[in-house]
């Protein structure tokens, strides 16, 4: 598969620059492999397709506040930084995207808040926007990391409308959300409600929450058209023995098996056994998946409708099938569905 394959007739307004009202009532684009068939129904109908003893797979990280504004020394001039990575505890070293970048340095200081509240000196490039910073902090770490994320915002996408912090600082983050370390929200389980949960709790559908920190990785743009030559930043993923077990036992008695979203599926398919059950691991995980690629643990899948050459949109072709999901993406335009991160969503049996 080549990276061109990847196109198709996109505009910036098929983008959501709004939630749906209510969580679960997105629409929903429900496709069938076997049969090639497609329905059009709303989100909460989900559970029509799954009965008890099936499992639903979570993606539990947590967004936080990785989005800073500051000044630049001498000149003042405004900056952007996007926490990325936290390097070294003790060290207060954090890797970051820098915008603009051309005129930052190893060495300047970097200045947030009022009255200078926080100071980082830039330390390393290791990109062309990337840097290390190091913090200046007087006081212990829980107060250092208390100050960072109050100065902080919820990196919210560019393409979505001016940030209402009553609503995004709550519908940005997934009902499940638990450990604090995604730059970036698991958009596929953005649509699960506590009503819809506890609907399919009673009809003894099993969930298995799973850990994978959303990175920039997961957005980077792919520049080469041989895909084998992509490499994807490593992120880090976190599968307890618990939910290992609750998988496994789904898989055993043959029953669905539904990863919610990309990253559970990177994360599953990065710690399989060789008779095809899933691992408990805790590690890092750079798996790149694009046809043709042979699933080993989730036999139907929940995702969003994602951008062109987007790895996801590679992803989600190859678990479809690439005619499918392309003629998919085909009545999704003509059918009016929203793109994007609080777009509608679509289920892969």
């Amino acid at each position: 598969m080549k990276l061109s394959q990847y196109n198709y007739s996109f505009s910036p307004d098929m983008l959501a620059r709004y939630p749906a009202e209510n969580r679960d009532e997105s629409r929903l684009m429900v496709i069938d492999r076997k049969t090639g068939k497609i329905d059009h129904k709303i989100f909460k109908d989900i559970i029509g397709y799954f009965r008890e003893g099936d499992v639903m797979i979570l993606n539990n990280t947590k967004v936080f506040p990785a989005r800073l504004y500051g000044n630049k020394e001498k000149t003042g001039a405004e900056i952007e930084i996007f926490l990325l990575r936290e390097l070294n505890r003790e060290l207060r070293l954090w890797d970051v995207l820098v915008d603009p970048a051309r005129k930052i340095r190893i060495g300047n200081k970097l200045y947030f808040g009022e009255d200078d509240l926080l100071v980082a000196e830039v330390i390393d490039n290791t990109t062309s926007r990337g840097r290390t910073l190091r913090f200046l902090f007087d006081g212990d770490y829980e107060q250092f990391k208390e100050t960072l994320y109050r100065m902080g915002e919820t990196p919210l996408p560019k393409w979505i409308r001016e940030k209402v912090e009553a609503i995004d600082d709550e519908r940005y983050q997934t009902i499940f959300a638990k450990h604090e370390g995604a730059v970036a929200a698991p958009t596929a389980g953005l649509h699960f409600s506590k009503h819809l949960m506890k609907r399919l709790e009673i009809k003894g559908v099993d969930m298995a929450e799973v850990t994978l920190h959303v990175g920039l990785g997961n957005f980077r743009t792919v520049d080469v058209e041989d895909l084998t030559k992509h490499k994807m930043d490593s992120e880090q993923i976190v599968i307890e023995p618990e939910a290992a077990d609750r998988v496994n036992a789904a898989k055993d008695r043959h029953k669905r098996v539904c990863a919610v979203g990309t990253t559970v599926m990177r994360t599953i398919e990065s710690s399989v056994s060789t008779d095809g059950h899933l691992k408990p691991f805790e590690g890092w995980t750079n798996k790149f998946i694009f046809p043709p690629y042979e699933f080993s643990v989730a036999n139907c899948m929940v995702s969003n409708f994602h951008l062109p050459y987007s790895t996801q949109l590679m992803m989600v072709s190859a678990f479809g099938g690439y005619d499918l999901i392309m003629e998919a993406y085909r009545v999704a335009r003509e059918e009016k569905y929203r793109f994007g991160t609080y777009g509608d969503a679509m289920l892969i049996l």
